[in-house]
């Protein structure tokens, strides 16, 4: 319960600090795009109207919808967090649980806050416990009583924990009892309740251990467990006897229960298989050369090796004739050929693990059996640990669902299987829902959405209405209107103009206003000031392509290392940069600097190790995250690593020194950010939350790294990802967190939360496009926001005013003003958004001036003490008619909806606190 009362303690506080602060008004417009959608994690189907159902996004909320999909309203807006695990719907009540933090243990997996709860269809959520939970697998409610709820808690995934394991509350989580601790580091990943007795529960286990550099997903304590007592207490049912795999290589399991006795297991078997005989008809083999003497290397067929180096994409330098001579010297061995084709991510899919197995027990879980011969190839590979998702039709015993990449369905109990997914459903798949009184008819949540088939799987729609996009990275150009480019987990790299609005008007044109222009994990982009057609972007682990997005032309590009030398270590979001000074110039990061001197067709590499030297495991690691060059020297270059170094250059790279002795060690540097206001400034933001740390660490230097100043005073523990600096004013930065966004006005002494109109959100990502004013959010779950910062920009000027009204926009005169073009359609109302500045919450009198003494309208309004907004329609009162425009003969007509406008001509906005005023030109041409 303490844990309970910390937790509300600093949701009170965070209600607080948005209503004291001074930007609480700024409004941010969601620019999409929503077509790609985000993960899915998991569906609720209101199984008496199934076109009535909720949809939880792993880091972008819960959304509902009533008519099949068509559209979708989100629920959790004022939710504290938007990192969803599992939910579960009581239809009959409208009550929701939701389990927060994600369960699929990826690198882009968000903790969460514990278990929130609405007793009203989603309108107001509290708090119901858990919260150090940080990741829940399954919440089961009791069908005949909302208060009765079992949940599977996974647990912290960077650290050990002891809140994990299954959890009861049969008072609607005022209490909660552990009824099931394995230890602290094995949590529930699944539950799978009878649809014929709720009192019968099967739940699967699972033993994972993630580092920054390593992922253990399988272990001795995963496991199936069974209650026949509604989830009161639990008994382990798979041991060496049962049939069921219980050694070491057990990884992530998911269920399906088709009643009493019979159900279902999806198995993640991290085993390796049997070793295969090997067929020298085949060739060359990378492990080949592992073993392999000089001299056998020697008697290699030269036209052999050569076809061998081009099929493995070695650079054009290396021929078998090259190699050849390099060994016959000494200065290259055998080895070397397995070595430069090796880097950490290669583990993922060069493991031969056994991989995904379908079970089958019809006792009850008293003995096990396989369903199918062989290996289920395909699904996925080495990395099971995403996925585990198996559904049964509760009508049908042999008709069954398994999902990885592919989406497959098996008729005859998982004896053979076929893929089911289409060309326009995602790959990825995470949530299943089989409506057992209609066959065929599925819903399928993946990476990239919501997919429905009412004819098992022959044909799809795509259900993806919600902006729920999963930014990395995001930048623009100058074209007009500018296009903001950005990087998606799971959905590759897309562009589009940073006037969006949402609209289905595309269905009709074909043209959706965003167009992808890479695959894979979309990460980093750079555009060439010079001409804003050619792009640079790329996805996970260094895999980078230069566009033209005129002429189509594309040149991808991936530096490797020399023959001889360590494989580079790249960062999942490889990070690159066009230099400043030179748009040939572009700097790419792995675990050593490299620099291209001519658009990314050759790299040479600039430094040494900037990292600690990376560390065994199964993940790049001890890699290079940030850079960032000063604009005032060429070759003055900042980077960051993922192990917590800051390194220096002013030399082009002939010289390096680390900078970060006196920060933090061992934290993510997330960003380093070279001033473009003062050349020896610099700002910094590390990140802990890969080792479950969510302090946040932001600095300042102002002599280039020697002595660092914590920025990070007043801000809550959420973990930072990004910092940016105001282009126009430098005491101006803004700064993203794994929840929220912040402004500071004085260099980051104190900071004000700046998110009207984002939910509670990871943000990633902060671009500034300077000649509209505009700031761009990239947030990790709701797509794209923007908000104009012109006022912003103004605030050291106007600080110590009453009040200030910033520049009004100039408005065209229209006759069509309150007018509409048939009965059937709304007359065009006209608008100017005014934005002004007080010192002081209190009420504003609004006037509008033919001149000093003619006043055509007034309102009193309220204001809070900062920024502020007004929308002010055009119109003048009927008494302004008689008093001035008549007089000086100006014919105004009354519009159809009964209201008059001014006419063309310059007026006086006047806004007054007390005694002090403020005026600025109001302009209709």
């Amino acid at each position: 319960m303490k844990k309970i009362a910390l937790f509300y303690s600093f949701l009170l506080l965070s209600t607080i600090i948005f209503a004291q602060s001074i930007v609480k008004n700024v409004p941010f417009t969601n620019i999409g795009p929503s077509v790609m959608s985000g993960r899915v994690v998991d569906l609720d189907i209101n199984p008496n109207q199934p076109t009535e159902f909720y949809v939880a996004y792993a880091s972008g909320g819960l959304w509902y919808t009533n008519n099949n999909g068509t559209s979708f309203s989100p629920v959790t807006e004022n939710a504290p967090t938007q990192n969803m695990g599992d939910i579960a719907v009581d239809w009959k009540s409208g009550t929701i649980y939701i389990g927060t933090g994600e369960s699929n243990s990826s690198r882009s997996s968000y903790a969460g806050i514990g278990i929130l709860k609405s007793t009203d269809n989603g309108k107001t959520w509290i708090n119901v416990g858990l919260p150090d939970s940080h990741h829940i697998g399954r919440i089961i409610i009791n069908k005949n009583n909302p208060d009765d709820v079992v949940v599977g808690a996974i647990g912290h995934l960077y650290s050990s924990n002891k809140e994990r394991g299954i959890f009861k509350t049969t008072n609607g989580g005022k209490s909660w009892k552990n009824v099931l601790f394995i230890d602290e580091n094995t949590g529930v990943i699944d539950i799978s309740v009878s649809p014929t007795n709720s009192n019968i529960m099967y739940a699967a286990s699972w033993e994972r251990t993630r580092k920054a550099w390593n992922f253990d997903g399988n272990g001795q304590n995963s496991a199936i467990y069974k209650s026949t007592d509604g989830g009161s207490t639990w008994t382990k049912i798979t041991n060496p006897k049962s049939g069921f795999p219980s050694d070491k290589g057990v990884g992530r399991i998911g269920l399906a229960t088709f009643n009493d006795n019979i159900v279902y297991a999806l198995l993640d078997n991290q085993n390796r298989r049997p070793a295969q005989k090997k067929d020298k008809k085949n060739g060359l083999k990378k492990e080949d050369f592992k073993t392999m003497s000089s001299s056998d290397f020697l008697n290699i067929d030269s036209k052999k090796l050569d076809a061998y180096l081009k099929e493995n994409r070695f650079d054009k330098k290396y021929t078998a004739k090259s190699i050849k001579e390099k060994v016959k010297k000494g200065i290259t061995k055998p080895v070397d050929i397995a070595t430069y084709l090796e880097d950490t991510n290669a583990i993922l899919f060069d493991t031969p693990v056994i991989g995904a197995e379908v079970y089958k027990s019809t006792d009850g879980g008293k003995s096990w059996s396989k369903t199918h011969k062989g290996f289920i190839d395909g699904l996925y590979s080495s990395y099971g640990y995403y996925f585990g998702i198996i559904a049964v039709n509760t009508k049908n015993e042999n008709k069954i669902y398994i999902g990885g990449v592919p989406l497959l369905k098996s008729d005859d109990g998982g004896k053979t299987f076929e893929p089911i997914d289409k060309e326009n459903v995602h790959a990825d798949h995470q949530a299943l829902w089989v409506n057992p009184n209609a066959s065929g008819h599925v819903i399928d949540g993946n990476d990239g959405g919501v997919n429905i088939t009412y004819d098992d799987g022959k044909n799809w729609t795509k259900n993806n209405s919600p902006a729920v996009g999963q930014f990395y990275y995001i930048n623009v150009d100058n074209k007009k209107p500018y296009n903001v480019y950005g990087g998606l987990q799971d959905n590759g790299v897309w562009y589009g103009p940073s006037n969006y609005k949402k609209s289905k008007s595309w269905e009709s044109s074909g043209q959706y206003p965003y167009k992808r222009i890479g695959g894979g994990d979309g990460m980093q982009v750079q555009i060439d000031s010079r001409n804003n057609n050619i792009v640079y972007s790329g996805s996970q682990f260094g895999y980078y392509t230069r566009h033209n997005l005129e002429t189509g032309e594309r040149f991808s590009f991936k530096p490797k290392h020399e023959l001889g030398d360590s494989p580079y270590r790249y960062n999942w979001q490889t990070p690159i940069l066009l230099s400043d000074h030179n748009q040939d110039i572009l700097y790419m990061a792995a675990n050593k600097l490299l620099r291209s001197m001519d658009k990314g067709e050759s790299f040479e590499v600039i430094s040494g190790d900037l990292t600690t030297g990376g560390k065994k495991g199964n993940v790049p690691y001890g890699t290079i995250a940030t850079i960032s060059e000063s604009p005032f020297q060429f070759g003055m270059i900042y980077t960051g690593s993922d192990d917590g170094l800051i390194h220096l250059t002013t030399d082009g790279g002939n010289s390096w020194k680390k900078i970060s002795n006196d920060l933090p060690q061992g934290l993510w540097v997330s960003r380093i950010i070279a001033s473009q206001h003062k050349k020896n400034r610099v700002y910094a933001t590390l990140n802990g939350y890969r080792s479950d740390n969510f302090k946040p660490y932001a600095y300042i230097s102002e002599d280039m790294g020697n002595t660092w100043k914590s920025i990070a005073n007043d801000l809550p523990n959420y973990p930072i990802n990004v910092i940016k600096e105001d282009p126009t004013d430098e005491n101006i930065l803004y700064l993203g967190t794994d929840n929220e966004v912040y402004v500071s006005f004085d260099k980051g002494q104190h900071w004000q939360v700046f998110s009207n109109g984002i939910p509670k959100v990871a943000v990633h990502d902060i671009v500034i496009q300077a000649r509209e004013k505009d700031l761009i959010i990239g947030t990790h779950g709701r797509s794209l926001y923007k908000a104009n910062i012109t006022s912003l920009q103004q605030y050291n000027n106007v600080k110590n005013k009453t009040i200030a009204i910033f520049k009004l926009p100039e408005t065209r005169f229209s006759s069509s003003w309150g007018s509409s073009w048939s009965q059937f359609s709304k007359p065009f109302l006209p608008k100017i958004k005014v934005s002004y500045f007080t010192s002081n919450t209190g009420s504003v009198k609004l006037e509008i001036l033919a001149d000093e003494k003619n006043v055509l309208y007034s309102k009193s309004l309220k204001a809070d003490k900062g920024y502020n907004y007004l929308d002010y329609d055009l119109s003048v009162t009927e008494k302004s008619l008689k008093i001035y425009f008549d007089k000086k003969k100006i014919a105004i007509k009354k519009a159809d909806n009964g209201k008059y406008y001014l006419p063309k001509g310059e007026y006086i906005l006047k806004l007054t606190i007390g005694k002090e005023s403020s005026t600025e030109n109001l302009v209709i041409k």
